[in-house]
Order: structure tokens, then C-alpha cells, then sequence
């Protein structure tokens, strides 16, 4: 006689019990359902802070020396990290060359699945390579379930290359968090609906990720205080942010911060040292230069 064995489901796949029934529920219940289980990402966040904040110290020395942020995932977990690489360009005016998003599939899966793509180690392994990832890379690993073979592939060829891997899933124990360098366990838990990891395990990840990118930022000299002093002008709502940056750490006119942010391009560094320090636009610049990009020391040494 011949037993069948159930196969052992990991937490976010799950069927979750509270909403066995929430085909039944009441729109304001159902609404209610999916917005406080978003709580649950909250949580599962700042239980990894402490392995967060290492990834960042680890990661910061790579990037100070000409490494690259590099993202690589399947399905939501690579549209995520995609999303958290092309926002660093306007934000901190980071280079374009030095992100890289990698997601199974290619440009196709940003709108639709492509058949079998996140099964395919080859495919994670040849993306990494192709990418040319080297020592100084970060390269960030994203996997809900922990164990996609695609994003198992790539970890393999980045710790090949050298790189600094950090694996980042939703379930205690993966082989994601295991097989990277530094591994980032961010337990979500079952989902509202089952399986669905677009849902607090994707938001879960969409907050590491602006954690864990803006850190390195601001490692990086990219903040002043808490403001965004590297913000790129590419439209009319950021040309006044700058203005708006530039009058708050100056306390100056609006009509000089916008003269003096005009002569620099708009580079809100350059026109606070400029106008804190009453140097030409050029004296400015070189003195962030010599202090490696930091405002702060620009102004205070």
C-alpha cells in the first residue's frame, strides 16, 4: 500500500485560517483584512534591522570604491528591486552605470510572467556574468519563497566574481539567506490571500529596500541633515525643490538660490557652499570635491 505524503508548505504560501471565509466578507472588512495585515511587514522589517544596518557597513566600502548596486529577482521581488534602482538617479543624482537591475526574464517580465524564467539557474548565473559583476559589486538577492532558482544562480556566479552578496527573502531558513554572504530574513507570514507575495511579503520588501538604499545613500554624503541635497532638476517640481532645499540651509532669498543653483546647474551642494561660504561657484565645487562630496564638512572645516 502506497502513502501519499503532503508536501511541506513554507509560511508564505500558507493558507492563513483568520480568512478562510474572506469571499464572504463585507467590503469594509475585506478592505480591513488587507490593509492591517500590511502591520505584519512593519514588524518583520524591524526584526531585521540589526542585519540590516550590517549589510549597510559591509556594503558601503564596496560602493566608496567604485562598486555597483546591483539587483536581481523574479517576478514582483525583481520588479521591486528595479523600481528601488532607477529612483536613485533623480533622487541622489547616482550615476546610471552604477545600478544595474537584473530580473528573470528580462525587459518582458515587467508587464507579464515569462514562462519558466525564475526556475532557470542558467539564466540567474548568465545575467551576473553578463552584467560583469566584480569584487566591488553589491549585489542585492531578492526572493520571497527563498529558494527561486534563478535568484539561486545568481547568487552562486556573484560569490564566484567576488562580489558582496546579500540575500534577501520572506521565510526563516531559506537557501537564499543561507547561500548569500550576508543573509536578510524579512518573516512575513502566511498572506491574506494565499500565496499572493505581492502582498505584505512585497511591501515588506519594498521597505528594506528603500532602507537599506537610502542608508547607503546617506553614507555616501548624498543628505545633508535629513535633506536631499543631491536631488536631480530633471522637472519643474524638482527645479523648486532645490530652490526650496537651497533658501532652507541657507535661509538666503529664493531669487538668489535660484540664480546661484542656475550658474551650477542646479546642483544644490554646490550653490549652499557657494552661498554659505560666499565663494564662486567653482570655489564651491572644488571644496566638495575635497571633502568627498560631505556638505557637512564643506561647511564646517
Amino acid at each position: 500500500m502506497t502513502t501519499m505524503t503532503t508536501p511541506k508548505l513554507i509560511k508564505t504560501e500558507m493558507p492563513n485560517a483568520v480568512f478562510a471565509t474572506l469571499d464572504q466578507f463585507e467590503t469594509n472588512a475585506l478592505v480591513n483584512a488587507f490593509v492591517d495585515d500590511q502591520h505584519h511587514a512593519v514588524a518583520a522589517v524591524q526584526a531585521a534591522a540589526p542585519d540590516i544596518a550590517r549589510a549597510v557597513e559591509v556594503a558601503v566600502p564596496r560602493i566608496r570604491s567604485g562598486g555597483r548596486l546591483i539587483y536581481a529577482g523574479a517576478g514582483t521581488s525583481g520588479r521591486l528591486g528595479l523600481l528601488d534602482s532607477v529612483e536613485l538617479n533623480p533622487t541622489f543624482s547616482w550615476p546610471d552605470e552604477r545600478t544595474v537591475a537584473l530580473l528573470a526574464g528580462g525587459q518582458d517580465a515587467l508587464y507579464r510572467a515569462v514562462e519558466g524564467a525564475e526556475d532557470s539557474r542558467e539564466m540567474g548565473a548568465s545575467d551576473i556574468a553578463g552584467a560583469g559583476v566584480s569584487a566591488n559589486d553589491v549585489v542585492l538577492l531578492l526572493a520571497a519563497s527563498g529558494s527561486t532558482p534563478y535568484v539561486m544562480g545568481a547568487i552562486d556566479e556573484a560569490r564566484a566574481r567576488g562580489a558582496l552578496t546579500i540575500g534577501v527573502a520572506n521565510n526563516p531558513g531559506s537557501p537564499v539567506a543561507a547561500h548569500a554572504e550576508l543573509g536578510i530574513t524579512l518573516d512575513t507570514g502566511s498572506e491574506v490571500i494565499s500565496g499572493s507575495t505581492r502582498l505584505k511579503a512585497g511591501t515588506a520588501q519594498k521597505i528594506f529596500l528603500n532602507t537599506f538604499s537610502s542608508c547607503v545613500m546617506v553614507r555616501l554624503n548624498k543628505v545633508y541633515g535629513n535633506l536631499m541635497v543631491d536631488v536631480r532638476a530633471t522637472n519643474a517640481k524638482l527645479v523648486q525643490r532645490c530652490i526650496n532645499l537651497t533658501v532652507t540651509a541657507t535661509q538666503c532669498e529664493p531669487d538668489i538660490a535660484r540664480r546661484v543653483l542656475a550658474e551650477c546647474e542646479f546642483q544644490v551642494k554646490t550653490a549652499i557652499v557657494s552661498i554659505r561660504r560666499e565663494v564662486s561657484v567653482e570655489r564651491a565645487r572644488q571644496i566638495l570635491v575635497d571633502t568627498d562630496g560631505s556638505l557637512r564638512a564643506a561647511l564646517e572645516n
